[in-house]
């Protein structure tokens, strides 16, 4: 049997490995921040997470009003909560319903980025897109939200990979002006868009757009359809790699019963190497926001979700 490696070794090894990838795409490596951190603890460093969960997962008959969806979601252990833009919600009443509560509106959903694809040879089309993503980008801003997450392009049949990448590059860099200004970030998501389907790709995508105020929102499970987290994580990088969504997938389930049916299944119980992902999310320094993005429910619903999320990020 092979004795364990040195925990300090592992990280070096690990931060070369992630700073040779680096210097393939051009970017400032972690090495050094990860020497600072084996040096001063003698051990991986391991990861800070801030516990979210998407707005209309908060389904419990008795909690009518914002505030009172708040709160018992405060109450349920998550720190933050992600609401969609553009919504029916009244502002005021978020805010207020923030101060009282202390959970924080940490990020917004553009959920028009699917009808409306930044990446569409129709110019109208990307106009609405973009109309949406500097929308949400202000209402973040009032809300203090830190982020808008937003699917970049979406390629189909009739339209081509060559003409999302050129579109979607010019209309984010384009938004990106506005971003910088309000300090907000537009973190992209990996999604099934076919649509920057490799980590390397994302990367390639992000340094091609060239502003600091657009980044990764990584989607853990979204990916296990045809690859593996630890790999994404690894290539994003510290810079890259801000916010988390937390969901499962089983290879098991898409490949008997059909594609979708791979994210039927409890975080936890499918096929993410949850272990693996928080030694890579270690390995960059990961300090941010990981939203639940799976069915919601009741109280008893949240609470399991809320305590799948504490066993499989390490926090519990």
């Amino acid at each position: 049997m092979q004795d364990a490696p040195h925990p300090r070794r592992e990280l070096l090894r690990r931060a070369l490995c992630a700073g040779a990838g680096a210097a393939l795409l051009g970017r400032t490596t972690p090495l050094a921040a990860a020497q600072d951190a084996a040096d001063a603890s003698g051990s991986p460093t391991a990861p800070r997470f801030r516990k979210a969960l998407k707005y209309g997962m908060i389904a419990d008959p008795d909690a009518k009003s914002v505030a009172e969806r708040f709160a018992l979601a405060k109450r349920l252990g998550f720190d933050g909560v992600e609401l969609n833009s553009p919504s029916d919600l009244d502002e005021a009443e978020v805010v207020e319903a923030a101060r009282e509560t202390g959970l924080v509106v940490e990020g917004l959903v553009d959920s028009a980025h699917w009808k409306h694809s930044l990446g569409s040879t129709d110019a109208a089309e990307r106009k609405q897109g973009r109309d949406a993503l500097e929308h949400a980008l202000r209402q973040a801003a009032r809300l203090g939200a830190d982020s808008v997450l937003l699917v970049p392009a979406v390629v189909r049949a009739n339209a081509s990979y060559r003409d999302a990448w050129k579109h979607s590059v010019d209309e984010v860099r384009g938004a990106a002006a506005l971003a910088e200004e309000l300090d907000v970030r537009i973190a992209c998501e990996n999604v099934w868009n076919n649509f920057l389907i490799s980590p390397i790709e994302a990367c390639h995508w992000l340094d091609e757009v060239g502003s600091d105020h657009v980044v990764w929102h990584f989607d853990v499970g979204n990916v296990l359809r045809y690859g593996w987290p630890e790999h994404w994580i690894e290539a994003l990088g510290s810079k890259r790699c801000y916010k988390l969504d937390v969901k499962e997938f089983s290879r098991a389930k898409m490949n008997d019963e059909g594609l979708w049916r791979g994210f039927d299944v409890k975080v936890g119980d499918g096929d993410v190497d949850w272990g693996s992902v928080r030694d890579a999310l270690g390995a960059i320094g990961f300090d941010g926001w990981a939203a639940a993005e799976v069915a919601g429910g009741d109280a008893e619903r949240l609470a399991d979700v809320s305590a799948r999320m504490d066993r499989v990020l390490g926090l519990s």
